[in-house]
């Protein structure tokens, strides 16, 4: 399926953009995973320095315990500052216990040993000292952990900014280049497209402009404006040559009852001469008999030619019985002669059901007889055939010959009168005429292809 011009148009941008969207979502996962391992160090050092500071803190408490044991009378001051310290203890474990995910085994004698250590559940300096024996190796072992995990971290993460540095600046060369290359790809083969199509129009409505009226291809289907713009132009010169051609009808018209006039003149009035000098002569010699029927015959050549004269003006059996029955009256009243080719006419039933136009029925009639005349006159024939048939939504009329044939390339001439006029009488009523190779071993096809609408 075609895409339209709008999105032929902002498809190579489109295509930049999501590049583009592509390499920041890229870059903003790099830094996030970057800001992830900084958070993790940054956790490590907030848990050794709370491991510091439990480590002081049971150091401490170990001393004034020595010093309580050891001492008849004690301070109530070192009661005071047990407590702090246990609060010290109790806080940085906490901090531990909260970042640093531990065995449940560690987690369990965290606890137990801090609350071993709590002044407010009585001073058992058994009890306290039991406490520290296994809170001072446990904080030692983390800390030696957690230490070793932070030198790892300072390696990684200085590794990791040097690596971050070199795999972003190499995506973000290969993206933005391969981001130009296909925006100049998408670009120049839409462009390319977009101004060949272009061009064709320009180029037919040169040529219609300069008098040429082949109207442009037409599209099966209308998939964007160029589309559109192409079958208005096809649209808009079918309807020039409508018009071109009823002009040139028109001038047809003229030529056609400057020689009606002359056939008046030259045939009727001399008949009605003929008719008026014979009315004299029996007036004056008294021979009324022999008078009277040359006065006959001479009014009956007269009638004659008047008939004819009016049947080449418009036959009237066009309109009472139609196209079929007209050119097959046509054809044995002139035609039938036996110094004149053999013709065969077919004409099918499916024409009789279409309801032609009184001009596209004039016009068809004078196409037909113009090719049949063409055959007589010019091919040197024995035989010709004429069908007019049906052939789904399209009527057609054929006029092949076996005589000497002509090369098609001339119809184009404006010296062939006959085969032009042919030609502005077909596109008149928006049919299209073509001359070919005949069905005999020789000879020539006229074929005339008139399109039917759906309600036809």
């Amino acid at each position: 399926m075609r895409l339209t011009l709008k999105h032929q148009i902002i498809l190579a941008p489109a295509a930049v953009l999501l590049l583009m969207a592509l390499l920041l979502g890229f870059l903003q996962y790099t830094y996030w995973d970057l800001s992830r391992k900084r958070q993790d160090a940054k956790n490590l050092g907030t848990v050794f320095i709370a491991l510091a500071e439990a480590e002081l803190a049971s150091q401490r408490m170990h001393a004034l315990l020595m010093q309580i044991g050891g001492e008849p009378l004690v301070d109530v001051r070192c009661f005071g500052e047990l407590d702090g310290l246990h609060d010290h203890l109790e806080g940085a474990t906490g901090r531990i216990l909260e970042l640093v995910p531990l065995p449940e085994r560690s987690q369990a004698l965290l606890r137990q040993a801090v609350s071993d250590l709590n002044p407010e559940l009585g001073i058992n300096v058994d009890r306290f000292n039991a406490a520290i024996v296994l809170l001072r190796p446990e904080l030692d072992a983390l800390s030696s952990r957690i230490q070793q995990q932070r030198e790892k971290l300072r390696g990684l993460h200085s590794q990791d900014i040097d690596e971050l540095v070199a795999h972003t600046a190499l995506v973000s060369i290969v993206v933005l280049g391969s981001a130009i290359l296909i925006g100049i790809f998408l670009s120049m083969f839409f462009g390319r497209s977009i101004l060949r199509r272009v061009k064709l129009l320009s180029d037919s409505a040169g040529r219609i402009a300069r008098g040429d009226l082949t109207p442009p291809p037409a599209p099966a289907q209308v998939h964007d404006e160029l589309d559109a713009l192409s079958l208005s132009i096809n649209h808009m010169t079918n309807r020039l040559l409508r018009v071109v051609g009823a002009e040139k009808l028109l001038e047809g018209a003229e030529d056609e009852r400057r020689r009606i006039a002359m056939d008046i003149h030259d045939q009727t009035l001399s008949d009605l001469a003929s008719v008026l000098r014979g009315i004299q002569e029996v007036k004056s010699e008294g021979t009324c008999k022999s008078g009277a029927d040359r006065i006959e015959e001479d009014l009956q050549r007269a009638i004659s030619n008047l008939r004819e004269v009016m049947e080449n003006l418009h036959p009237q059996t066009l309109d009472i019985l139609g196209l079929g029955p007209a050119l097959e009256s046509h054809l044995e009243r002139h035609l039938a002669k036996g110094d004149l080719p053999d013709y065969h006419l077919y004409v099918s039933p499916k024409v009789d059901a279409v309801p032609l136009s009184r001009t596209s029925r004039l016009a068809l009639y004078r196409i037909a007889l113009e090719a049949i005349h063409n055959v007589i006159k010019h091919a040197g024939a024995s035989r010709y055939e004429i069908n007019l048939d049906r052939r789904e939504n399209t009527l057609v009329l054929s006029v092949e010959d076996n005589g000497s044939g002509f090369d098609p390339s001339v119809v184009p001439d404006s010296g062939h009168r006959g085969l032009y006029n042919m030609r502005e009488r077909a596109q008149t009523i928006g049919a299209e005429v073509s001359w070919g190779a005949s069905r005999f071993t020789s000879g020539t096809r006229f074929e005339l292809t008139l399109p039917l609408s759906p309600a036809d």
